[in-house]
């Protein structure tokens, strides 16, 4: 959800920057750009007071023509400005260079043709960092006896200008960046304050499916939805805790009660069969039924207690135990005619030995029982290739499974079709699922080709994280 969220509120935030950022930067271009435009027509206006006493007909005027054709020289020398003074007519009163003539179209015509009309220029064309070439053309009209007798033009580069402007907008950039950062923290540390009692409630969603039925939600942080949502979450785990606490205690109660009416049965069975002859089928019958009703009850209890016995972790030399359970079931493969061997090298994995023994003993004892005579039952223990895990593959060669069982193999008293006479109560694999589970390991099963059945058991070669660290993500253990 964060990779979903953090680019929505990244993208917002800088759409607000941008937006912010282009007028700012605008409105820094057009201040620079009319701080040039009023000192020009300070200079166009001090240059038309000069012009005003110039007069074609007026004796003396050829003196103040050479001052002011000198001062436009002066002004054009220092600051690298064209200037002039043109009558009506586009003749040049004086000029700097005194070749300049006023623009017969464009920008400057334009300028020129306001003057006349008696106006200065005040808002010409912005000009732009880019504009390589541009010019800032600016004209003030000659006003004599109230008339506008001529105009002053000048017509300035625009390095200087640009280059205000071009480092105008990289302070705007460079500020526009360093917000961009602060709102990328922000946003951030807006999401991991969000999302966290969401990642706390995953990862106790995840504890409770796989077993760890007494995790819990610590809401303490977040907004106040998702403090609520935890506590809604926490007293629906209560209450599936304390339904499965029922059923647990129903199913141990109900196995152990059963055991000494059927123990009582079954004496009475064989008493009775003692009055009828020997090999009677009937009895046979009851005695195997008897039997088998026995065993279910004790893989009820057995199962009842798997899930109610937290797991007892410690480091095991797993290769060794397997090994050891190898070497337990082979005179009972032997007895079959199976051949059960073992390829277990030293590795260590973190798991409770006796639950892990079980589990192994299981399988085994459901490899070795649905394999013919002749054929061959392996047992390996190695290390996962790139995972945290370790791996005892249990493979045989018998009938195997199809699709569809594999996909049943492991539920409560299922059994496939083809093996209902085969003892058992279809409990084993449950038993050994949740034995498994407890301890952070887990079991499945794939086809063994070219037949037969691959069951691989799984525990974590590092240690699973303790109480105490899970309580420092947010979730609490009861």
């Amino acid at each position: 959800m964060r990779t979903r969220l953090l680019p929505l509120l990244i993208v917002l935030m800088a759409g607000v920057l941008l937006a912010l950022g282009f007028p700012l930067a605008a409105s820094l271009a057009a201040s620079e750009q009319q701080r040039v435009v009023v000192d020009r027509l300070d200079d166009a206006a001090r240059f038309a007071a000069l012009a005003q006493f110039v007069s074609e007909t007026s004796p003396g005027t050829d003196e103040r023509r050479t001052t002011l054709g000198g001062e436009l020289a002066s002004y054009h020398d220092v600051y690298d400005i064209r200037a002039g003074i043109f009558y009506r007519d586009n003749r040049s009163m004086a000029a700097a260079p005194e070749d300049w003539v006023v623009p017969y179209e464009g920008e400057g015509r334009r300028a020129f043709n306001e003057s006349l009309l008696g106006r200065r220029s005040h808002d010409p064309p912005q000009v732009w960092p880019w504009q390589a070439h541009a010019r800032l053309i600016i004209a003030s009209p000659v006003v004599r006896d109230g008339d506008v007798v001529a105009v002053v033009v000048t017509d300035s580069p625009t390095g200087q200008l640009r280059l205000r402007i071009l480092r105008g907008w990289l302070l705007i950039f460079a500020g526009e960046s360093l917000a961009m950062l602060v709102a990328v923290g922000a946003a951030f540390r807006l999401t991991g304050w969000v999302l966290r009692p969401v990642r706390v409630l995953d990862s106790v969603t995840h504890d409770i499916a796989t077993g760890r039925m007494n995790s819990r939600v610590a809401a303490t942080g977040g907004p106040p939805e998702l403090r609520r949502l935890a506590l809604s979450f926490n007293e629906m785990a209560d209450n599936v805790e304390e339904a499965l606490e029922q059923q647990r205690a129903f199913v141990a109660d109900a196995s152990h009660q059963l055991r000494n009416p059927l123990a009582a049965l079954l004496l009475r069975i064989e008493l009775l069969a003692m009055e009828l002859p020997e090999g009677n089928e009937e009895i046979a019958s009851v005695r195997t039924e008897g039997k088998r009703l026995s065993q279910v009850l004790d893989d009820l209890l057995g199962l009842a207690l798997a899930e109610h016995t937290a797991a007892e972790l410690q480091l095991v030399d797993v290769g060794a135990l397997a090994a050891e359970r190898v070497a337990s079931w082979r005179p009972v493969a032997d007895d079959k005619g199976v051949v059960l061997t073992g390829e277990c090298g030293a590795v260590t994995a973190w798991a409770d030995p006796v639950a892990l023994s079980s589990a192994l003993d299981a399988v085994i004892d459901n490899a070795v029982k649905f394999t013919p005579a002749g054929e061959e039952v392996t047992v390996t223990a190695e290390p996962v290739p790139g995972g945290g895990e370790v791996a005892v593959v249990v493979a045989d060669h018998g009938p195997g499974l199809t699709d569809e069982e594999l996909d049943r193999v492991g539920d409560r008293f299922w059994r496939a079709g083809r093996h209902q006479n085969v003892k058992g109560s279809g409990l084993g694999l449950s038993i050994t699922r949740v034995l498994l589970t407890a301890g952070g390991g887990g079991i499945s099963f794939a086809p063994n080709e070219p037949h037969g059945l691959r069951v691989t058991v799984t525990v974590p070669r590092n240690q699973p994280a303790a109480k105490g660290d899970r309580e420092g993500q947010g979730f609490t253990d009861r």
